[in-house]
């Protein structure tokens, strides 16, 4: 009789390694590894043989990152989407679309049970398995570090010892200092130092990006180009979406740009420190969130940053696939429909701003703007304007006077300035 087939989601790492042999172990599983590339620094080949020789029937790497940057991160991009105002959202965009493959490989394979390596604390454990639910609701879900009668491991040593006594070959003999995840978006760091707020991140814990001490004394320019508000050429040049991140990445890493320390709001309910590295994702939000500026009018941009935390609350819940989520992004597009055209930034020291844009869909004229003379707007329009503007506030003090007893003649001018009956 046929094993039952589970298809885990596999780093590669002391966790996943173990997960693999136990899901063999204590279930006799059919384990399928499959491992996204989303653009993290590895040996892809060398995850496949460390899957292979641990036991995996089949080991899969899947290569997602042109998919990742335009249906995952071009969307929350569009949307201007930060969660709590610090986080550019690097792991709560990868994790739907890392469980979306798992559900399509177990469909390949025939397999109805999905396995995870997510701890019973951490964010991820929801995005995966509403994703899952989402997109396949008959498939299982199983989460050894919840599995508390059976998953007995309680560190990093204990799985260290299982790896040793089950032939699993592994690297790691000393305590791992931080918990990272890396695409190509983003690294994010927890654990160490960080687990105390009161603790100054160690300048060490840097992986993709220089600090800004030691960026250059030069600054660095760069010229973004947008369509529709997806970025789609540097300094004129058009490249593709890899090519484009990659590139930015690199700029904004040798200039100290998009390194943030920030205390979040887990959905788990308890609060968590990370520092995030984010480079070249920080580059595209400046530059992008300026392009607006020059050409959506001031109610869409009001509206649309009510919409950015909604978003930015979807995605990071692990809500992707679900109707609020299109819609918003349904009324996004529609929003960035013009936000076409280039904004030069300027790196320097850690910091990403805008000094110039332009686009031929500007909202901003130079007519209508200049303090110097113009025949495009007579001054005196502002007059009545302004009666018009402020006319309920009028109508509110005139009506306090009067409750509180102002003199009669006090009250005839209120009214004849009211009526626009102005006196010299």
């Amino acid at each position: 009789m046929a094993k039952e087939k589970v298809i885990l989601a596999y780093s590669g790492g002391l966790d996943t390694s173990t997960i693999l042999k136990w899901l063999q172990n204590e279930f006799d599983y059919e384990v399928i590894a499959v491992c996204c590339d989303a653009g993290q620094k590895e040996d892809f080949d060398a995850v496949k043989e460390k899957a292979l020789a641990t036991g995996a029937s089949k080991a899969i790497v899947l290569d997602i990152k042109e998919e990742f940057i335009t249906d995952y991160i071009y969307p929350t991009l569009k949307a201007g989407a930060i969660y709590e105002d610090d986080y550019l959202l690097g792991t709560s965009m990868a994790r739907p679309l890392m469980a979306k493959k798992l559900v399509e490989v177990a469909e390949q394979e025939g397999a109805f049970i999905i396995a995870h390596g997510c701890t019973g604390k951490g964010n991820d454990q929801v995005r995966f398995e509403t994703t899952i639910n989402a997109l396949n609701p008959a498939i299982k879900v199983i989460a050894p570090w919840r599995m508390t009668d059976k998953w007995t491991f309680q560190s990093r040593e204990d799985l260290i010892e299982y790896a040793h006594e089950n032939n699993i070959p592994i690297s790691q003999t000393t305590k791992k200092i931080y918990s990272r995840d890396e695409n190509i978006w983003h690294i994010s760091h927890e654990g160490g130092e960080l687990e105390s707020p009161w603790n100054e991140h160690l300048p060490s814990i840097h992986v993709l990006s220089k600090t800004p001490e030691d960026a250059p004394d030069k600054a660095t320019y760069v010229t973004v180009s947008f369509e529709q508000g997806v970025p789609v050429a540097l300094d004129g040049e058009k490249m593709d979406p890899i090519s484009l991140l990659t590139k930015l990445n690199q700029l904004g890493s040798e200039n100290g740009v998009g390194t943030i320390d920030i205390i979040e709001n887990r959905l788990v309910g308890m609060k968590s420190r990370g520092v995030y590295e984010t480079p070249g994702g920080t580059i595209l939000y400046n530059a992008h969130r300026d392009l607006e500026k020059l050409i959506l009018d001031r109610d869409t941009m009001q509206y649309k940053k009510i919409v950015s935390q909604k978003f930015s609350e979807l995605v990071y819940d692990g809500l992707w696939f679900t109707p609020l989520r299109q819609a918003i992004s349904a009324f996004v597009d529609e929003t960035q429909k013009y936000v076409t055209g280039d904004v030069k930034m300027k790196l320097y020291k850690g910091t990403a701003y805008p000094v110039a844009s332009k686009s031929p869909y500007s909202l901003y004229s130079e007519e209508f703007a200049t303090f110097g003379a113009d025949e495009v707007y007579d001054q005196h329009d502002a007059e009545g304007f302004i009666h018009l503007f402020a006319l309920p506030l009028k109508i509110r003090a005139i009506q306090k006077q009067s409750l509180e007893g102002v003199p009669e003649a006090q009250k005839k001018l209120g009214k004849k300035i009211l009526k626009g009956d102005f006196v010299e």
